[in-house]
């Protein structure tokens, strides 16, 4: 097939973070030419490294071209600027300043190519007090507001899998250029992007100040110290044959529950039909829960419990991800050449289009692998458009969205397309609400709602009747792109499958997504983030070493809000596609794929190397000192990381005591992981008199990356969030009070931040979408409103509309 960037050229100058932006894009069909120095980028080094091949960098780099440019030579920046002006985006991860020094920064190859989008990807940005700050991974969980949230409490604060953060970081990126490739198309107009990797973690990979789903309403407000006790948000039991974990969020899943106990009578009360009185009786019902579970094997409980409708998943270690018959018959994991000579199991790649997997085509190239092989000069000038925008308008302006999305990666799927000017119709029934309109706690309206809906319509609609099946067709016929996130067959089942709509409207894009996807086994297993990731591995690895019955990732509903912005770029990359073609396509998307190719070093390196990749805590198996360290003050905690021995001779410098940089134990890196425990103790020893902001102040301007951990209310205040107005207020007249939320993620130089329209209540557009897009009369809709099939709100001016809302 022919992939829907064809004909897209992208120049790829990132090492490191950023690389999996270039990734995707090539999965999805763009000429991606990654450009090293001489020797090749330091991230072909990233460990883990088997048999001398880096495997986060062969899967980051896949499917790429590979050339040597040397920016440090006039005739290499010649170079880069030819083929910037043959190019339509580059992406380039150098530290703020480094490229402008040498005359190839954004500005002047903008200057030189008016039409190209240049995107920056740095740890904190081009701008704030933190804009030269050195990060890893394990630096950026802890400053987002991520580490505070993960460990068991009383216990020392807990990293996440490594890998999550830069596919997160990778994502935003590459939704960012298509965002502003998809505006140069209708403007002839390029522009630079500014996306810092800190925002990103903030606000894309499990936002405090965002859509947080049905289990927010187990949570606290009040962010106390030593973490929230997550435990028991989706908890996990032991069974015969390993953990399963279970996810009671909606009256009906709490029911099936309760019957599958034998109804026990001290939870009769109808008070348990809601998720804040089970949580604060966990004590209680959960003894109950590991007794029932305790004889039955995974695959028994994952049965009884869909027969029952009670979420219930396995747990699965990473050996056991990797020879799960589910994921093979689905096509999510295969063997794949990943370098001369070296063939692993690896996930395949995050999307389907039109049926066929886009995944792994070619292995990462080895370096200047195609110096001989230039590019051609194109026919058609990088720039051409249609000239039909002024630059500066919303680059979304025209297109309909109509939103069947529910919950969590629903919310979070269409919010992108609504926040950047598409119409967005959220579709909804009365009968069966979305989640997470029913996570309200107090308030007339759920914040998540507030969070997640914002600028959207919705129209109330029984789409399960004939009529209103057939009034959603209409919509389709004018529509551009059509998101669900339903269990698989579902759109099939009401006569709406991608084929049907088609038949309708040739240039209808349907997204259709789920936990597990359409084929394998498990394509109709109920799912949602928390067991999608104790099926891929993730959970197995989130936890600390040796205890494998407390699971710390029960605090984020990862992936859902990564794998909306997954989706999201494969539904754009289409809509790129059909400017060209006037076609649509039929996207799929399955949650366990994102948990998987995020997860890939770790599951590659145990494909090769089998039982040798666990749960590492916060021991950076590939560095010290590293890791999570107590400071000063109650619960004050701070991540260092000495990623190679540099590092460890400005970190000795830093905290005063030279000579240990030439002690032979700690010399070099491999013999610091060696003694890790006494180079630790001599970091330890020195944070544990000072604050976390004043050691990583110190750190910090002597090169070394070090990061507090921040709370979420701290994210409010932080001092670089702040110069960047990375939040500001949303509010709604049903809330009490307004909710910080994200302004953005990415700064473009052409595209104006997000509109902050209320969301809507549901139904409250229903009248005037049928009158404005269907030329329906006011008596069509009165008679449509009588009979329940159009649902308008409570507050409908009609007398028949108030009464049908009543019956309901």
């Amino acid at each position: 097939m022919t992939l829907p960037l064809t004909g897209v050229r992208v120049l790829d100058l990132t090492d490191g973070l950023g690389e999996s932006c270039g990734r995707y894009l090539a999965d999805l069909g763009a000429q991606v030419t990654k450009v090293e120095g001489p020797g090749g980028a330091r991230s072909r080094r990233a460990e883990p490294v088997v048999d001398g091949v880096s495997i986060p960098f062969a899967l980051r780099n896949a499917n790429k071209r590979g050339i040597v440019v040397d920016l440090d030579d006039p005739a290499g920046r010649d170079r880069l600027r030819e083929l910037a002006a043959e190019s339509d985006i580059l992406i380039e991860s150098h530290a703020p300043g480094v490229l402008s020094e040498r005359g190839v920064g954004a500005a002047e190859l903008s200057a030189l190519a008016p039409s190209l989008v240049c995107v920056s990807v740095t740890p904190f940005g081009q701008t704030g007090p933190y804009r030269d700050w050195a990060a890893t991974e394990q630096v950026l969980y802890a400053l987002s507001g991520v580490l505070s949230r993960s460990g068991a409490p009383g216990a020392e604060p807990l990293l996440p899998p490594a890998g999550l953060v830069e596919e997160t970081v990778g994502m935003h990126a590459a939704w960012s250029a298509l965002l502003a490739y998809y505006d140069r198309i209708h403007t002839g107009r390029g522009q630079v992007v500014d996306l810092s990797a800190f925002e990103a973690l903030v606000h894309g990979f499990d936002p405090g100040f965002g859509t947080q789903g049905s289990a927010a309403a187990g949570r606290s407000d009040d962010f106390p110290r030593n973490r929230p006790d997550a435990s028991n948000f989706y908890p996990v039991f032991p069974c015969a044959d390993g953990y399963v974990r279970i996810c009671l969020l909606a009256k009906r899943q709490w029911r099936g529950m309760f019957e599958w106990l034998g109804e026990p009578e001290e939870f009769a009360d109808p008070k348990y039909d809601t998720i804040p009185a089970r949580f604060a009786a966990a004590d209680t019902l959960h003894p109950l829960i590991e007794a029932l579970f305790a004889s039955r094997t995974r695959d028994q409980l994952v049965a009884e419990g869909a027969a029952r409708g009670v979420p219930v998943g396995g747990v699965l270690s990473l050996g056991e991800v990797l020879t799960t018959e589910h994921f093979d018959v689905a096509g999510a994991l295969a063997d794949v050449e990943i370098a001369t000579g070296m063939h692993a199991r690896v996930p395949t790649g995050y999307v389907s289009i039109d049926g066929a997997r886009v995944g792994i085509r070619t292995p990462a190239p080895e370096v200047g692998e195609h110096d001989a092989q230039p590019e051609a000069k194109r026919e058609t000038p990088a720039g051409s458009a249609s000239g039909t925008r002024q630059s500066g308008s919303r680059p979304l302006d025209g297109l309909r969205v109509l939103d069947l999305g529910v919950i969590v990666f629903g919310a979070e799927l269409s919010r992108q397309f609504a926040d950047y000017g598409a119409d967005v119709v959220k579709v909804e029934n009365a009968k069966f609400p979305d989640g997470l309109r029913q996570s309200k706690r107090g308030a007339a309206l759920a914040a998540s709602v507030a969070w997640g809906h914002r600028n959207k319509r919705s129209l109330g609609l029984d789409l399960r009747s004939p009529e209103g099946g057939e009034l959603f067709r209409r919509l389709v016929a004018e529509a551009d792109v059509v998101l669900a996130n339903f269990k698989p067959g579902t759109l099939a089942s009401m006569g709406l499958s991608y084929d049907e709509l088609a038949a309708l409207n040739p240039g209808i894009i349907v997204s259709e997504s789920s936990a597990f996807g359409s084929t394998g086994p498990w394509n109709n297993r109920l799912g949602y983030g928390p067991l999608v990731r104790a099926a891929c591995g993730v959970s197995a690895l989130w936890r600390y070493p040796g205890n494998e019955d407390l699971l710390c990732d029960g605090s984020t509903v990862y992936p859902d809000h990564i794998a909306a912005h997954v989706t999201a770029i494969a539904v754009l990359a289409a809509l790129i596609q059909r400017t060209r073609t006037g076609r649509g396509a039929a996207l799929e998307v399955a949650q366990a794929d994102t948990a998987l190719v995020q997860l890939g070093a770790q599951l590659v390196t145990e494909s090769l190397r089998p039982g040798t990749v666990s749960a590492p805590g916060n021991s950076d198996p590939f560095a010290a000192p590293a890791g999570v360290f107590a400071c000063a003050g109650d619960d004050e905690w701070c991540v260092v990381s000495v990623r190679d021995d540099d590092d460890w001779v400005r970190l000795c410098t830093a905290i005063g005591t030279p000579e240990l940089a030439d002690v032979p134990a700690f010399r070099t890196r491999s013999e610091r992981i060696r003694n890790r425990v006494d180079v630790d103790a001599v970091l330890g020893e020195w944070l544990q008199t000072r604050s976390p902001a004043a050691a990583v102040a110190q750190l910090q301007a002597a090169g070394v990356p070090a990061g507090m951990m921040l709370r979420l209310p701290e994210l409010l205040t932080d001092p670089h969030l702040a110069a960047r107005d990375a939040y500001t207020e949303t509010h709604h007249a049903l809330l009490p009070k307004a909710l910080p939320t994200a302004a953005r993620v990415a700064r473009f130089s052409a595209i104006a931040d997000p509109p902050l329209r209320q969301a809507p209540i549901a139904g409250q557009h229903s009248r005037e979408i049928c009158a404005d897009l269907l030329n329906m009369t006011t008596a069509e809709v009165d008679r449509l409103v009588a009979e329940g099939i159009l649902q308008p709100p409570a507050t409908d001016p009609s007398p028949i509309g108030v009464a049908a809302s009543a019956a309901r």
